[in-house]
């Protein structure tokens, strides 16, 4: 969408409303950044994330970029 530059965004949200778009709460938003921080992966401050380690961070949640596209595979299939 054009709102990233350099594997950096701004993402002005609180942990609060993370936590309220996830529906997790705020404790568990803060140790999976303060994990994700730890591991090198990411940097988050005053508004701005930037993705230090895409293919690791991507590892990390067991991303699959094929869900993106199930039309296509069940088309396929069919």
């Amino acid at each position: 969408m054009g709102l990233a530059e350099d594997h950096a965004c701004q993402i002005p949200m609180t942990q609060d409303d993370l936590g309220d778009a996830l529906g997790i709460s705020t404790v568990h938003v803060n140790r999976v950044l303060q994990e994700l921080r730890r591991l090198g992966l990411i940097k988050l401050g005053s508004g701005n994330l930037t993705v230090l380690d895409w293919e690791r961070l991507k590892a990390t949640g067991d991303f699959d970029s094929g869900y993106l596209h199930l039309r296509r595979a069940e088309a396929a299939t069919a």
